[in-house]
């Protein structure tokens, strides 16, 4: 462990959809640098809460796309962890579907889950960074918001909106001591990657100059050092973490 990673200070940092993949990277990764993590989930309590005893954090189960539990459960997490000062957004979902043939319900699912609940969290947790003038906030988007994807306009047009959202965010609040970055990974070994077929993927890895797929634990390191002190003059940026990804 390094000295700047020993020497941070104990705050609170709620991870959202942590229970596997690049939020339990992204919370292992903070708990390295001193952080006590808070780890939402919504199906996953057993591996959710096998992560929270080994970093030292706390469980709690979320449906983000309920306003009034959302509110409950980031007062819950305040009053028995302290302030969240540190919040990362990686909860997400995706179901490919091309347009022609996508179900309005999935088109508003996948815009809920993956771009409002940002905004429902991200409301309630930002006015007390910026009453404390510190706070970090770290989005996952991706590539397919960056560049999109076939079967995927609702994804990616929720992780493109996500994008924006980060940039407009970061200037409202840069003057109180607030960041606001995203990372966009590419193709990471994660239970989603895991469902693409493996002829479609060695069709995307001829995109990827590193010819081959992420880890999360790569994806993690690059949201804690987004939401360390050392990164106190980054903000509004999203930042690749996909090989070099020129294409999809």
């Amino acid at each position: 462990m390094t000295a700047e990673r020993a020497a941070a200070p104990a705050r609170v940092a709620l991870v959202t959809g942590a229970s596997g993949g690049i939020g339990a990277a992204a919370a292992r990764a903070l708990a390295r640098q001193g952080r006590r993590p808070a780890l939402t989930y919504l199906h996953r309590k057993e591996e959710a809460e096998a992560l929270a005893a080994e970093i030292d954090g706390r469980a709690y189960e979320l449906d983000l796309t309920d306003r009034p539990s959302v509110a409950r459960c980031l007062r819950r997490i305040a009053d028995e962890m302290g302030p969240i000062e540190i919040l990362v957004l990686n909860a997400g979902a995706i179901r490919d579907g091309l347009l022609p043939f996508l179900a309005e319900r999935d088109w508003d699912e996948i815009l809920d889950v993956n771009l409002s609940s940002a905004y429902r969290v991200t409301r309630e947790v930002v006015r007390g960074m910026l009453a404390r003038r510190w706070g970090r906030i770290v989005a996952v988007a991706s590539a397919s918001g960056r560049i999109g994807q076939v079967g995927q306009t609702h994804y990616s047009a929720a992780k493109g909106g996500l994008i924006a959202f980060v940039k407009a965010l970061a200037r409202e609040v840069a003057p109180r001591g607030v960041t606001v970055n995203a990372v966009a990974p590419g193709f990471v070994a994660t239970e989603m990657l895991a469902q693409l077929p493996s002829d479609k993927l060695a069709e995307y890895l001829r995109g990827v100059p590193m010819g081959r797929v992420g880890d999360a634990e790569e994806v993690g390191e690059v949201i804690a050092f987004l939401a360390s002190e050392a990164a106190s003059y980054v903000t509004g940026q999203t930042l690749s973490v996909d090989g070099g990804l020129v294409m999809l």
